[in-house]
């Protein structure tokens, strides 16, 4: 895992979470300072969920201000970027691994929902080896939806691939991001359905309430969410997410000979008005080459707008 490095700055800290919690009806925790103390909580043990039903009840006609999303867990205000740093193991050699994932000012309609647009970028040893789009709406009753998402992968810097899928197109089907009263001891659920692309992805409330630090912080209320897909049930990921600000951590649990991802957040802030500008231009270029590569599921769907 990459370095701790101390971020106390409160005053730069303080304008940053005025600024989310303008967006945002979920009020932003002020994270303690990071202790050496502070053990991270031992990964419980995985289990396979075969039994589980595939998908979710999609509640359509249930999304009266989809855009507005304050999930407790995972508050998405345009303009907000998180940035993780790790790394990935695999066949025993360690690669430098950072996120950036930034909310846009951009909506689209799929299925029928307005969603939000997200980028997201993926780095490995410094190259950009991913980069995707991905759809996202709250319901009334505040669970956020993946209604789908559009990746490009890259192999020294050549596009290689896009194995997107969008909720209606190829039986594709909308899945929860986030519920909106995690609760341990629930079923798992179906985080989308994409099976043209083998996208099978489920989470599971695995704890509640722990105290964890990373690089940026310390926090007092994290839940704990393990995820795997259906094809691959003893190879599990842990995402920690702190009340109001956030995923803060990624790790792995379960079979040793997996990928084992590590990362911490390391970045949190609000971007200026040139900033995302420039992000809305990367979407948007990425939404161009899509309309061109994926015409299957893409092709008769409509542009993304700005917010209103």
């Amino acid at each position: 895992m990459s370095v701790v490095r101390a971020l106390a700055m409160p005053v730069l800290l303080s304008s940053i979470l005025l600024a989310v919690a303008a967006c945002s009806a979920s009020a932003i925790p002020t994270p303690r300072p990071a202790s050496a103390e502070t053990a991270k909580t031992p990964a419980p043990e995985p289990t396979p969920d075969d039994s589980e039903p595939v998908t979710e009840a999609f509640p359509a006609g249930a999304f009266d201000d989809p855009t507005t999303i304050d999930n407790a867990w995972l508050p998405l205000a345009p303009g907000t970027q998180w940035k993780w740093d790790g790394q990935t193991v695999e066949d025993d050699e360690a690669v430098p691994h950072a996120v950036v994932m930034t909310v846009t000012d951009l909506t689209k309609v799929i299925d029928g929902v307005t969603t939000v647009v997200i980028l997201d970028q993926d780095f490995a040893d410094g190259e950009l080896v991913e980069a995707e789009i991905v759809f996202v709406a709250q319901d009334d009753e505040g669970n956020i939806w993946h209604l789908g998402q559009y990746p490009e992968e890259y192999e020294n810097g050549e596009f290689v691939d896009a194995p997107g899928w969008i909720a209606g197109k190829e039986d594709a089907l909308a899945g929860f991001w986030m519920t909106a009263d995690p609760q341990v001891g629930k079923r798992s659920y179906s985080q989308g359905w994409g099976p043209a692309v083998g996208w099978t992805d489920r989470g599971r409330t695995m704890e509640l309430g722990i105290e964890d630090c990373v690089a940026w912080g310390c926090f007092d209320e994290v839940l704990v969410i393990e995820e795997w897909a259906l094809g691959e049930p003893l190879a599990r990921q842990l995402k920690f997410y702190a009340r109001g600000f956030g995923n803060i951590r990624v790790d792995w649990s379960g079979s040793a000979d997996q990928e084992q991802e590590t990362l911490e957040l390391v970045g949190f802030r609000r971007l200026n008005a040139d900033e995302l500008a420039e992000t809305r231009r990367q979407a948007l270029a990425l939404e161009a080459r899509a309309y061109e590569i994926r015409q299957d599921i893409y092709g008769d769907t409509a542009p993304m707008e700005r917010f209103p």
